[in-house]
């Protein structure tokens, strides 16, 4: 489906322009923003529709205050944060529904900007309530969709407002993702691999099931490693281990043999751990040899060989899901390494969302990177082939 993108949008001088943008930021106690890369990722939406004359209404979440007003998630601090690197004064409604909220979009001139409070202070935003949706809906005459990260939820602000507006489009941010991933979907240059890590089979099972079909080299590294191993028949002692996923994961195992031109390989080695803190004894050993009371905590030597050697011949490359427990330094090496490696590939690499870019940000390679994508959840549904609500609402070119 061919889905209208702002840039397509014509005659918005002077229109009401409702702009949903994930500024979900981490806040301090003092309600300073420590990380403003979301607010950032969405400026070239932002910034074209106030160049084009809009008079621009954002909105977002923060938090998860369930339908309570929550003081210390406002978006009060986004507002004064998005003044500064927007160089213009941007007001902020006290709420994003009712009365006062209509009279202050009214009062706006072309060129200017309105944050609204929390869609998340109502309730009614995440059940996606028929009448809060015409209550947002009523606040502007053309709907803009720039955060891809809550695409995969049916919220009022994401899917239920489009029902009301007579266009909806996809901001720059969004078309960015769905360029990204959905061309590595439909159309990879090859060799194609992935990268899948992370703690659990079960989060990743769609993905996994998904991009078997379609890639030339799967590679998983992560916690999961562990239970695919023990599928295996192998002994794994403490490492992380999903009881209720050893049949999925041998079934994922049994998929990739009977697919003709796909690898799928598991690690070959692992870095195991006495305890799970920097000051444990760490060791090297084969999968095949995991001693009990001990942990697998990031792929060993030989694994990221067995990993780069895939990795080197790729043209496009997906990567989701840390290969070890990168928070700790002693058990980062890895994922640093696979992260280094993909920098400087001539690749296309795609980071998909959550740990992978944390990681990705930990090392300080965000920008050597093509496509870090700012939806954890959303990204991992799409590459599981799932139609995500977000998208499929807005309008078709």
């Amino acid at each position: 489906m061919a889905k209208l993108m702002v840039d397509k949008l014509e005659n918005i001088e002077g229109k009401r322009v409702f702009c949903r943008v994930d500024f979900n930021v981490p806040l301090d106690e003092q309600q300073n923003i420590t990380d403003d890369t979301r607010i950032k990722a969405s400026l070239p939406t932002i910034r074209f529709l106030l160049e084009k004359g809009a008079r621009l209404i954002l909105a977002s979440h923060l938090g998860r205050p369930k339908g309570k007003v929550i003081p210390e998630m406002s978006l009060r601090p986004v507002a004064k944060r998005l003044g500064e690197l927007l160089g213009q004064d941007v007001k902020f409604a006290p709420d994003c529904v009712g009365a006062e909220v209509e009279k202050m979009v009214s009062e706006l001139r072309p060129g200017e900007v309105l944050l609204l409070e929390n869609l998340r202070f109502h309730i009614q935003e995440e059940k996606n309530d028929k009448e809060f949706a015409k209550q947002l809906a009523r606040l502007c005459d053309i709907y803009v969709n720039d955060a891809f990260g809550t695409a995969h939820r049916a919220h009022a602000s994401t899917q239920g407002i489009t029902q009301f507006v007579e266009k909806s489009a996809g901001g720059f941010l969004m078309k960015k993702e769905l360029e990204y991933l959905g061309k590595a979907l439909s159309n990879p240059e090859r060799p194609f691999v992935a990268l899948i890590g992370g703690a659990k089979v079960s989060t990743k099972i769609g993905v996994l099931e998904n991009l078997l079909t379609r890639v030339d080299v799967l590679l998983i590294g992560g916690g999961m490693t562990y239970t695919f191993l023990k599928a295996k028949g192998l002994e794994i002692g403490n490492s992380l281990l999903e009881p209720e996923a050893v049949n999925l994961a041998q079934k994922i195992m049994e998929k990739s043999e009977s697919l003709p031109g796909v690898q799928l390989i598991l690690p070959v080695d692992c870095l195991i751990a006495d305890r799970f803190d920097e000051t444990a004894e760490t060791k090297v050993v084969p999968v095949e040899n995991i001693p009990q009371g001990w942990q697998g905590v990031d792929i060993g030597d030989k694994t990221f060989e067995l990993f780069a050697n895939e990795l080197k011949r790729a043209k496009t490359i997906v990567w989701n899901g840390p290969v070890g427990v990168f928070e700790i330094d002693k058990f980062a090496q890895g994922t640093k390494k696979i992260a280094e490696l993909l920098a400087s590939s001539d690749a296309t690499t795609i980071i998909g969302g959550g740990d992978t870019v944390a990681a990705v940000v930990k090392f300080g390679l965000t920008d050597k990177m093509s496509h870090v994508s700012t939806g954890g959840g959303a990204s991992l549904e799409f590459l599981a082939g799932k139609e995500l609500p977000g998208i499929a609402a807005l309008s078709e070119v």
